[in-house]
């Protein structure tokens, strides 16, 4: 990884990466399906469901995000196999949330991920969610009130 470009690419795709979750923390699915290809893809087999291009993923983000109470991810940084204009990687996640209707889940899980460089950039060609390890159990914390103070 000595030559310039190898290491702004690298760099490039650790900050989309970086960016889906944030997009996806502030719930802000405008920048969210920005970040994919026009035919990109994010697959989630858990749930049986594949959203496809931005417009889909924009519009299925919004009605996904309308279920959850609060939503908290970490992602962790995994590969970068770099191949000329694409690249693959995989990234870590660990996450937690409650549905409103009181389900709770805290999980741990991986993107399988496809990246493109486009016009604009590096973008998803396709990310694919695994989890690999699911706890159901009921979360015991609540969401602060804006504006309390916690002691």
């Amino acid at each position: 990884m000595r030559d310039f470009q190898t290491i702004a690419d690298r760099v490039e795709i650790e900050a989309l990466r970086g960016e889906f979750t944030d997009a996806g923390m502030m719930d802000d699915v405008d920048r969210l399906a920005a970040l994919f290809t026009h035919d990109g893809a994010l697959r989630m087999p858990h749930i049986g469901t594949a959203f496809i291009g931005p417009e889909e993923i924009r519009t299925k983000a919004v009605g996904l995000r309308a279920l959850w109470e609060f939503f908290v991810q970490n992602v962790h940084p995994g590969t970068i196999v770099l191949a000329g204009d694409t690249a693959t990687g995989r990234a870590f996640i660990a996450e937690f949330g409650r549905l409103r209707d009181g389900a709770s889940h805290s999980n741990y899980a991986l993107y399988h991920d496809r990246y493109r460089r486009t016009p604009d950039g590096w973008k998803f060609a396709e990310r694919v969610y695994e989890i690999r390890y699911m706890d159901a159990s009921p979360l015991p914390g609540s969401v602060p009130v804006p504006g309390a103070v916690i002691s």
